[in-house]
């Protein structure tokens, strides 16, 4: 349920420059100088960690192992799908993250031997740690919806990791008739990005309402509740009427099977046949946190919400949309946050040191609209093994916001999205 007492700005940066502060704090002094810190996934967690880590302690020898030369952002992929963005925007290269002293190894971890404390390489090779560090994000669930596999994504794509698969829904949208149905499917918590279906929705609504107005847009959801519903709604009903339609879990919304070949999507209810269909699967963490022993059955990675550290793999520590977060959700946000609470805990705790117990913000941007912005935002500390919500401190955009409020809104998502990156990977 959301929180309706919205944190105001001023104190929202005054949490944000106490965290800031806290980093600024004089490094640790260590009792092994040159301990090995080997980072395993490039995204907005992994790489926020490595920087973070060297720059607590430039000593610390840093490993990020990152197979692809260039990462694709999530965040703002919706735009690219409605053709308000180009692909080229949301990507980024590691050449300036390996400038900083740290070092970038483009190769794919295959293996984890928590016991001798290395990771095996694509290549054969092998990386001793003192510490781990997990990024890998999520991998798609394909045994989770009958009828949807791999091969199923070239007719049905999720879209939900950017790159081809944006690129692709983009495509099929604009060889679309006017007047075709487009059909999401959204999947039940946990999944990265909450609000990302129904960002998603506004955004391609955006794209039919000056493009193909004759067209409507259907989600099917595996759940009766969602993230920033009101706010959504309310969009939806002042931007786009008549156009998306919005079937929840208990008047069955949930889909059981799909069939690519004539794109029907089927639920306990009935069949829905798209000319569009963005399926997106149930998710886990990626493969290779299993492989470390870091996952539970859920299929996610249990932390110690001071550390980071994984429950089951010692001196194994996850942050980002891999790991079990308590109340913070799985957004780009929540992994560049934890990320840089993971490397101080882990600097403490090389140098022998008890790590202090973090507060983490997170703010979630919505675009119902290119100039229509919506968020959410929280905090959150450690409470009875999780990372709990910090009551009264977080909140909703205003339900009754004007027009100018949202179009700021907007404004302030793009300058995170700028600011983030710039940090994470200039």
């Amino acid at each position: 349920m959301e929180i309706t007492h919205r944190i105001s700005r001023r104190e929202f940066c005054r949490v944000g420059a106490g965290a800031a502060a806290t980093a600024a704090f004089p490094p640790p002094t260590f009792a092994q100088s040159t301990a090995r810190v080997v980072v395993i996934g490039g995204g907005f967690g992994g790489a926020s960690c490595a920087r973070a880590l060297k720059q607590i302690e430039p000593k610390l020898q840093v490993t990020l192992v990152e197979p692809n030369r260039t990462f694709t952002a999530c965040p703002f992929s919706n735009n690219v799908i409605a053709g308000l963005r180009s692909l080229e925007a949301q990507q980024f290269g590691y050449d300036k993250i390996a400038a900083s002293g740290l070092t970038v190894v483009a190769q794919a971890a295959t293996a984890v031997n928590a016991a001798a404390r290395t990771v095996g390489l694509a290549d054969g090779t092998s990386l001793t740690y003192d510490r781990l560090v997990l990024s890998p994000g999520v991998d798609l669930r394909f045994d989770a919806l009958q009828g949807y596999d791999e091969a199923a994504t070239a007719k049905m794509p999720h879209a939900w990791k950017a790159g081809e698969q944006t690129l692709l829904l983009r495509k099929q949208l604009e060889a679309m008739d006017d007047g075709g149905l487009v059909v999401i499917a959204a999947p039940a918590n946990p999944f990265r990005c909450p609000p990302g279906p129904y960002e998603r929705a506004c955004l391609i609504a955006h794209y039919l309402k000056s493009k193909k107005p004759r067209s409507k847009l259907l989600i099917l959801d595996a759940k009766d509740t969602f993230s920033k519903q009101r706010l959504f709604q309310n969009a939806w009903k002042e931007l786009y009427p008549g156009m998306i339609e919005w079937v929840s879990l208990s008047q069955g919304g949930k889909v059981n099977a799909v069939d690519p070949a004539t794109n029907t999507l089927i639920t306990d209810f009935g069949n829905h046949t798209a000319q569009v269909a963005n399926v997106i699967p149930p998710q886990r963490a990626g493969r290779i946190a299993t492989i470390a022993g870091a996952t539970d059955n859920t299929g996610w990675c249990a932390i110690d919400p001071v550390t980071f550290e994984s429950k089951s793999a010692p001196n194994i520590h996850v942050v980002g949309d891999a790991c079990l977060a308590g109340g913070m959700p799985k957004s780009a946000f929540s992994a560049n946050a934890q990320a840089k609470a993971c490397a101080r805990a882990i600097a403490t705790l090389l140098s022998g040191g008890s790590p202090a117990t973090p507060k983490l913000i997170n703010t979630c941007y919505s675009l119902a609209a290119p100039d229509y912005g919506i968020s959410i935002a929280g905090v959150y500390q450690p409470k009875n093994g999780l990372l709990a919500d910090v009551e009264g401190a977080g909140g909703v955009s205003p339900a009754d916001a004007p027009r100018e409020f949202r179009a700021r809104e907007a404004d302030y998502a793009q300058s995170w999205f700028s600011t983030v990156t710039a940090e994470v990977f200039g």
